[in-house]
């Protein structure tokens, strides 16, 4: 199984390694080991290659969507420059091509010349510094131990990456917010960088003998340490199995306090998850770009609740969060879910999307039963998975033996194969989609933090200042939900600061903002959960939620996450520079394409002039009735400021006048 193929040098000899060796050297002037998109325009510019060419060139090379290209990317992007310098069609399935290794390196105009500058100098300084071309170790590394973000002077505009720009505005607007209000307590442990820089992960949850041991040696093609097949509860712990340089295992106490594993929240688990949890490393090109998660088989009854030393099902949900997919295996014999199953999967609410169901071992049975083993576990599923969508089921026999063909017929094995086609494609595609996973991830953190703050905020007000604390706070826990409804319906939070305004020789001071937040229910913590941990603090010890706070993770999401997504996307794109693909279309369809496309920008250019000259309300333009009386619902009308008529008399003004004007100033000169 291949993954990832296309962030690799393939097939690239030694000999050409060696020249893009010294030309990524050149391409990367701070030496920190990536060639950003500002980068990339410069150097390939002195390929000759048009603009679209290019574009397809990076969104290849850089599959991951990381926002810059290391060595390997690198190298296969200049792979793909000299496929299209040839003449050939630059595709995904480019670099699978055979006969890569025999292009010769691409034709860089004016590169030779900026060599023999750079090595003059490198040969210039070398007598007096010992220069080398070790790549510069990020200087994120450091970020987390900073114990300040203020001390920091790296801008975020000077970051390399999409991950390096999550990182520095988690340090600087979510986790202090998080501090504040003790998120880490609630909902997730503060994140680390190791964290951030983790690999995809696949973890694998199922009831005993379901298969999941033996589908991970599947992927692998070969067994991993620790690894343990049988029809009985044979993986009795949590197994991370990743890229090391050796075959070895490593206990759960000692891969939970390394700094460069993103393993340290679970040293909240105690000691009792952590002897039943272990790191098996192994080489393998696979493992350098996913990590799998093998688990313990859920059992049945009172089993799962009086063998287990640990919280089986908190495990399952920090996993779950940090997962970039979930794969529930099912075997056609064990179709039924039991109670503590349904919890295990009741604790992945909020990661639906990640979860994937696989039916294995389905040529146990023919097809026939098959077809109604799979009705059964689609009934079984509706119950258990709270969502009006239908769960994308795997059908197939995820093991290294053939496809028992006398049970199944040669329909059934096809079948087989096509579904194992898609899952494997499902799991090729982790590694492309793990930054975008990443911010998804994040978003998703910081609104909860958001949430999780303002519900801090708010029950810290209703605490009373002097008596009566302990009564209060249990009033407020026991009617939890109804707090949790004032919160979901509009929070006033009113920011004081002083601002110092001269007018006629008088200085105003404490003026006070009013801010409301409207806040969707599903973005809402569980109530149980949260009124068990809430028990376990004096709300009136919380640190005051200041408002600064919140308004810098409002505008992280608003401004600063979308800024960062737009300066690492593909330097080459721009809007519609395809051509239309007459292949297809033919010339008529063409033509057609052309003309409508002319008609469609001649409506759009007259927009302005057709929707703001008038002045009448129509009854058209008005607002949909039952919209506005829901949103009007949660405000309170008196608190609305009035409406000045010099306000709308300046809309007016704007309609009939300044807009007309600056069309015309800026029409047609000739006209």
């Amino acid at each position: 199984m291949e993954i990832a193929r296309s962030a690799a040098a393939v097939g690239c000899s030694k000999e050409h390694q060696r020249i893009y060796a010294d030309w990524f050297a050149l391409a990367d002037p701070d030496g920190d080991g990536r060639v950003t998109g500002a980068d990339a325009i410069k150097f390939f510019a002195m390929s000759g290659l048009p603009r679209a060419d290019l574009k397809q060139v990076w969104a290849i090379a850089d599959s991951k969507r990381q926002g810059f290209l290391g060595f390997g990317e690198f190298a296969a992007a200049m792979q793909l420059v000299s496929l299209a310098q040839a003449g050939n069609e630059i595709t995904q399935d480019s670099l699978k091509r055979e006969d890569l290794a025999s292009f010769d390196p691409p034709v860089m105009k004016g590169l030779d010349e900026l060599l023999s500058r750079s090595m003059a100098i490198v040969n210039a300084v070398r007598p007096e510094k010992n220069v080398t071309s070790q790549v510069q170790a990020p200087a994120t590394n450091n970020w987390f131990r900073s114990k300040s973000a203020k001390k920091m002077q790296t801008p975020l505009t000077a970051v390399t990456s999409v991950i390096d720009g999550l990182k520095r505005l988690y340090i600087e607007k979510l986790k202090p917010l998080e501090v504040a209000c003790r998120f880490n307590d609630f909902a997730s442990p503060l994140l680390t960088n190791s964290d951030f820089d983790a690999k995809p992960t696949v973890m694998l949850l199922g009831q005993y003998s379901t298969g999941k041991t033996t589908f991970i040696k599947h992927l692998l093609k070969t067994s991993y340490p620790g690894a343990h097949v049988g029809p009985e509860p044979t993986t009795d712990r949590f197994i991370v199995v990743m890229s090391g340089p050796d075959e070895r295992t490593v206990p759960g106490n000692t891969i939970a306090v390394q700094a460069d594993m993103p393993f340290n929240g679970l040293n909240t688990f105690g000691g009792a998850f952590l002897s039943k949890f272990e790191c098996s490393q192994m080489p393998h090109p696979l493992l350098e770009h996913i990590t799998l998660v093998d688990t313990p088989g859920v059992l049945s009854g009172e089993k799962q609740r009086t063998q287990r030393s640990y919280d089986f099902t908190g495990v399952t949900s920090w996993f779950a969060a940090k997962c970039d997919l979930i794969l529930l295996l099912f075997d056609p014999h064990k179709l039924d879910i039991s109670d503590e199953f349904k919890r295990v999967i009741s604790s992945l609410r909020g990661n639906e999307d990640k979860i994937r169901v696989v039916l294995n071992k389905a040529d146990q049975v023919d097809t026939q039963q098959l077809m109604r083993v799979y009705g059964a576990l689609m009934w079984s599923l509706g119950k258990v998975l709270n969502t009006p969508e239908v769960m994308r089921v795997y059908i197939g026999s995820f093991n290294d033996k053939p496809v028992n063909e006398s049970a199944v017929g040669p329909i059934g094995k096809d079948l087989f194969e096509k579904e194992q086609e898609d899952l494997l494609a499902d799991l090729v595609d982790i590694p492309k989609k793990a930054c975008d996973r990443r911010v998804n991830e994040f978003v998703k953190r910081a609104r909860a933090a958001k949430i999780h703050a303002l519900i801090i905020g708010h029950l810290k007000k209703e605490m009373p200042a002097v008596m009566g604390k302990a009564k209060a706070q249990q009033r407020l826990i026991d009617n939890l939900q109804d707090e949790f409804a004032k919160v979901l319906g509009m929070i006033h939070s009113l920011v004081s600061f002083n601002r110092e305004v001269e007018s006629n020789g008088l200085l105003i001071h404490g003026l006070h903002v009013q801010r409301e937040y409207h806040l969707p229910a599903g973005d809402f913590p569980d109530v149980e959960h949260f009124k068990e941990v809430l028990a376990t603090y004096s709300i009136d010890k919380f640190e005051k939620i200041k408002p600064k706070m919140v308004q810098a993770v409002d505008d992280m999401l608003a401004h600063d996450i979308p800024d960062l997504l737009k300066n690492f996307s593909n330097p080459y794109q721009s809007f519609n520079d395809k051509p239309v693909n007459e292949s297809a279309v033919g010339p008529i369809g063409k033509d057609l394409f052309e003309k409508e496309q002319e008609d469609l920008l001649a409506d759009l250019v007259d927009i302005p002039k057709k929707a703001y000259d008038r002045r009448h309300l129509p009854a058209g333009d008005f607002p949909d009735v039952e919209h506005f009386k829901e949103v009007l619902a949660t405000y309170s009308i008196d608190k609305f400021e009035k409406i000045k008529p010099k306000m709308v008399q300046a809309v007016d003004d704007m309609l009939a006048h300044d807009i007309p004007e600056l069309l015309k100033n800026f029409s047609n000169p000739y006209q």
